[in-house]
């Protein structure tokens, strides 16, 4: 799937978070996307909330997995690790920069660094599993 196809692909299946997103970059090794920073995605303080961070480099591993296996809405999350380096900049956008590490006939598992956008330094970094379902 390109990029277009994803965005197609979430707005169809996850509407009600899809407009939250956005992808960047899709090469066969990696895929940024963007994180829209909204006033919603943020905790007390100004800072982009846990959840948020959670949920980009969630629907960024699911949109890896989905541009190398096609469409597959049942495609679940089974393992997340998420580690929290510093603070992010509350009112950029954030990117999540995703690369493949395995992708079976039934788990792809993908890494993820997230940054504010305009600044080198990490702000977490993810690790997720996804069962992919099998073909019928």
């Amino acid at each position: 799937m390109d990029a277009a196809a994803l965005e197609g692909f979430l707005a169809e299946i996850f509407p009600q978070i899809a407009e939250d997103f956005a992808v960047e970059v899709l090469e066969p090794e990696r895929l940024v996307v963007r994180l829209k920073v909204a006033y919603r995605h943020l905790r007390p303080g100004g800072t982009v909330s846990g959840p948020s961070i959670f949920a980009l480099v969630d629907v960024g591993v699911y949109l890896a997995t989905l541009a190398r296996i096609g469409p597959v809405g049942l495609a679940v999350t089974t393992n997340s690790s998420l580690d929290f380096l510093r603070k992010p900049v509350g009112d950029r956008d954030l990117l999540a920069e995703v690369r493949m590490l395995k992708l079976g006939r039934s788990l792809a598992m993908a890494d993820a660094l997230v940054f504010s956008e305009g600044d080198a330094a990490p702000v977490a970094r993810g690790s997720m599993t996804y069962a992919i379902p099998p073909k019928r």
